[in-house]
């Protein structure tokens, strides 16, 4: 008797063991990766539901804008002479750049030089700012009221003390009151591609080239 119920406890001893083991080897339901699938698992009908979306970011800045095109001209350009050439250029901001020293204007789109223009400039007594001017009106038949009625054709203003971009008769030995004069047919060009808040960096002596950045100099 004794040793039957000894061999009983060692069949019940071993049963108990072999459950341990099925259990430890079973596997276990896997943890969520991520705060959306913890929050679909813990629903109940266990419908899905899709991911929050992310937060907006801030849109990209814009892109320096920078000189992508010279125009080809030979030589400095002389009282009196224009160059335009618009053809292919795409569509893009325009930024026109005076230079004080080479006496210079050019105009740039997308930061391809469409025109330039040699240009009549201050006196010492009544120079020309340097600077960055937004254009803030234009009038194509515009008449000086500081200046004894002087015709202006093609004004573009730059500033509220008589500063404007304007056709003029460009020629040696001419000078204005502190406006930028350009021939009359580049006048009427660049009045025809210009709109108000465009900007004109008037400067002495910068030179720019392929690659240099004309905003923010």
């Amino acid at each position: 008797m004794d040793a039957r119920l000894l061999l009983a406890s060692g069949f019940v001893a071993l049963a108990a063991i072999a459950g341990v083991l099925v259990l430890a080897a079973s596997p276990q339901k896997p943890q969520p990766a991520s705060l959306a699938e913890a929050t679909l698992a813990a629903r109940p009908d266990g419908a899905q539901q899709a991911p929050s979306p992310l937060p907006s970011r801030d849109p990209p800045k814009d892109e320096p804008f920078v000189v992508k095109r010279i125009l080809p001209i030979d030589g400095a350009i002389k009282y009196g002479d224009w160059h335009w050439d618009d053809k292919d250029v795409p569509a893009g901001p325009i930024v026109l750049t005076v230079d004080l020293d080479a006496r210079v204007i050019s105009v740039f789109r997308g930061g391809y030089e469409i025109g330039a223009a040699a240009v009549l400039l201050g006196t010492e007594e009544k120079p020309t700012p340097l600077g960055v001017f937004p254009i803030t009106q234009k009038d194509r038949d515009h008449v000086s009221n500081i200046y004894t009625g002087a015709p202006m054709p093609y004004m573009q203003r730059l500033t509220n003390d008589g500063i404007t971009l304007h056709g003029s008769d460009v020629a040696l030995g001419y000078a204005s009151h502190g406006c930028v004069g350009m021939p009359n047919a580049f006048a009427a060009k660049l009045f025809a591609t210009t709109k108000l808040g465009d900007k004109v960096y008037i400067t002495r002596g910068k030179q720019i080239a392929i690659g240099d950045s004309l905003v923010g100099t």
